[in-house]
């Protein structure tokens, strides 16, 4: 049986290659540093060292050096989650058999394996000077076919002498036609960008790092590109790096524009959310979103999705009170043709084409028992059946649902089976109602100004200060979204640049004149909350629900004087 160490510092990582590698039949032992590594290797005889490049106490380049000062004829390949060129030809001229990039998908690494634990490699220290340039072009070569951002090389006098296929993946540029040509010549279809940041970098003798560019060419999809320019060593040229992010920066947008109503402000409670979802967005654990209606639940799930590294993978949102009983279970799983009268032919459920992606379920309060058994049976084991079929199906999916409901009182009324309960709430997201984020009013004028301004070619600048004062005082029980729609109504009505009260909805303005009628009391509510808190002004603006710049107002306004 064929002997491989792995050496990482990412316990994950060495999991996962350990279990891959030992499922093909291999004895794997792992270290978690170079220390570990020398005594593994002191005790047994390894036919395959696989070691990442960054280690907690040395690098995975240092145990190459000590494998070979040992002589021993052991294959090393090096991993990297950040390919650099120079310590890539390094490593490989010293020996190394190949240098791969994270992530390392499973049939590279096997493949990889089988290739080096066959190969015998060429340890006489008389071969000559060409066939060592043979091994060394051939493991380089290697190091290129394993990125994925597109690689060219160029002389001093900036004529193309290597490129790899991403580049022909990218750019559209195959190396036989392109080698030996001036790197502007071969860009002369496009902008000439890329050839114009490798020519400053050979040129000044200095790195130009990943500069942002849009691509435009007749022939090809718009790309967006972070591309860098290095020169290389002895003044023999440099090398042109294009990485590809076109997905990535229109993901970006996307999440931009899907969140863009929840995710404005700046008040604490908003902020509570946003570092929640900066540590859950890479995790696969089950989250419970809770909060009123019309406070972003999906736009928290959508953040949680877009903002983590199963970003490129589908997003699917099911809302469960919106399709009926005898439809969701299809809906959810899928189904088999015949499974039940109308079921013309197979199809797809939501679990099925949310695979590797996230799975939102809105209103998971209202879904029937029986499916929330068979909920609960793939939060165990990730698998399912489809609708009148016996295949088990497994799948890759992070649930995330949302409520809006008291799941406890369904669950004590028997309506929610609480097993499931504690399922699906292992980190709960409470989105804030906007009447506890009162401060962040302004800023959300600001955003609707703008889209309501260019919806309806409009100029209007700023909200009078009744009407920003009454937005302070109104409990907004429809929140944001209520928010969205009165401010619409507004911009409808308004014809100057300032909205009045005169321009909101019927039911506001009634507010306004109820709050108004209620002022002659309010004086003494002000006074008794005082009271109440010792004239902590703080705790007293939190027993009125009401921001303290509003009590400091009112304090003027009706004279009250604090002891």
């Amino acid at each position: 049986m064929k002997r491989i160490l792995v050496v990482d510092d990412e316990e994950s990582l060495c999991f996962t290659f350990e279990r891959f590698l030992k499922n093909e039949g291999y004895d794997v032992s792992c270290a978690r540093n170079f220390m570990d590594a020398k005594d593994e290797i002191s005790k047994k005889d390894f036919d395959l060292v696989i070691a990442d490049q960054i280690l907690e106490d040395k690098s995975g380049s240092e145990i190459l050096h000590h494998i070979k000062n040992l002589g021993l004829n052991v294959p090393v390949v090096m991993i990297t989650g950040n390919p650099d060129l120079d310590i890539a030809a390094s490593a490989l001229k010293f020996g190394a058999y190949d240098y791969l990039s994270k992530p390392v998908k499973k049939d590279i690494l096997l493949n990889v394996a089988r290739e080096a634990l066959n190969h015998k490699f060429i340890s006489d220290l008389n071969l000559s000077i060409e066939k060592e340039r043979e091994i060394y072009r051939h493991n380089l070569e290697a190091v290129f076919r394993t990125v994925k951002d597109g690689i060219i090389t160029v002389d001093e006098s900036l004529n193309i002498t290597e490129a790899n296929d991403s580049v022909n993946l990218i750019c559209g540029f195959g190396i036989q036609k392109i080698k030996g040509k001036s790197i502007y010549d071969a860009f002369s279809s496009c902008s000439g960008q890329c050839a114009d940041i490798i020519g400053r970098a050979v040129n000044g003798k200095t790195e130009i790092l990943e500069k942002k560019i849009t691509c435009t060419r007749k022939d090809r999809p718009e790309q967006v590109v972070l591309v860098s320019g290095v020169p290389l060593k002895n003044n023999k040229g440099g090398l042109l790096v294009v990485r590809d992010i076109t997905k990535v920066s229109r993901l970006e947008k996307e999440l931009r524009k899907k969140n863009s109503n929840l995710m404005v402000g700046k008040s604490q409670s908003l902020k509570n959310v946003f570092e929640l979802i900066e540590t859950l967005k890479d995790l696969d654990t089950a989250v419970l979103v809770t909060g009123e209606t019309g406070t972003g639940k999906e736009l928290a799930a959508k953040a949680l999705h877009f903002e983590g590294s199963r970003s490129s993978h589908p997003f699917v949102a099911i809302n469960c009170s919106a399709i009926s009983m005898n439809l969701l279970e299809s809906e959810l799983f899928g189904h088999v043709k015949g499974a039940f009268t109308g079921a013309l032919m197979d199809k797809k459920g939501k679990f099925l084409l949310a695979d590797k992606g996230t799975l939102f379920l809105d209103e998971i309060g209202d879904i029937p028992e029986e499916i929330q058994l068979k909920l609960l049976r793939f939060l165990q084991e990730k698998e399912f059946e489809p609708v009148g079929g016996n295949e088990t199906i497994k799948v890759d999916v992070r649930i995330v649902a949302a409520t809006n409901k008291n799941l406890l009182a369904r669950i004590n009324r028997n309506k929610f089976r609480k097993d499931l309960y504690y399922r699906l709430n292992v980190v709960n997201i409470e989105m804030p109602p906007l009447r506890k984020r009162i401060d962040d009013i302004p800023l959300l004028f600001e955003h609707f100004k703008n889209i309501f301004n260019k919806k309806m070619d409009k100029n209007i600048k700023t909200l009078s200060f009744e009407v920003f004062e009454l937005f302070s005082r109104y409990q907004w029980p429809g929140n944001i979204r209520e928010l969205e729609h009165c401010l619409e109504h507004a911009f409808v009505m308004c014809r100057g640049d300032e909205i009045f009260p005169d321009h909101l909805p019927s039911e506001i303005r009634s507010f306004a004149k109820e709050d108004l009628e209620e002022c002659s009391d309010e004086r003494q509510l002000i006074i008794n909350a005082l009271e109440k808190s010792g004239y902590n002004k703080a705790r007293a603006a939190r027993l009125l629900d009401i921001s303290r710049q509003t009590l400091y107002r009112k304090l003027n306004e009706y004279m009250i004087q604090c002891k």
